[in-house]
């Protein structure tokens, strides 16, 4: 019976456990657990937690697609991480000059390449792209 739920488990039966932002019958944004982003947002930790995993997913990604991205330096290691980050793998993965330059440790070409893009030009502008390109180039 109800009566031996816990809290918790009562609220997931009742408002139910979602992955993916919902509108509620109310019509707020919601996510989680009945979690109102409209009126709530997020709290700092959950945020910070976000990020961890998000920058662990994409880790991930590169173990799978270019195992030795493990071997560069710091630099070009988080430069890498930030690129597979904000476009996903399947994007970064149709530059294909730049990750011929990383292949022949041209990094001079490879940061050339990145700046050469759409992604550079159109979706995070020259400002981004270039600190993620000093990163690989200088190492």
């Amino acid at each position: 019976s109800d009566h031996f739920m816990t809290l918790e488990d009562r609220l997931i039966r009742h408002e139910g456990r979602e992955t993916f932002p919902y509108k509620c019958p109310a019509g707020h944004l919601t996510i989680g657990v009945g979690h109102n982003l409209d009126a709530n947002g997020l709290p700092d930790h959950i945020i910070d937690l976000l990020l961890e995993w998000d920058i662990d997913v994409a880790r991930q990604e590169l173990d799978r697609e270019r195992p030795n991205w493990r071997t560069f330096s710091p630099n070009r290691r988080d430069a890498l991480v930030e690129l597979v980050f904000n476009m996903g793998w399947p994007s970064l993965s149709t530059f294909k000059l730049m990750w011929a330059a990383i292949e022949r440790n041209d990094w001079a070409e490879a940061a050339a390449q990145l700046l050469d893009s759409k992604y550079a030009r159109d979706d995070v502008g020259p400002v981004r792209a270039s600190r993620i390109a000093d990163l690989l180039e200088d190492g």
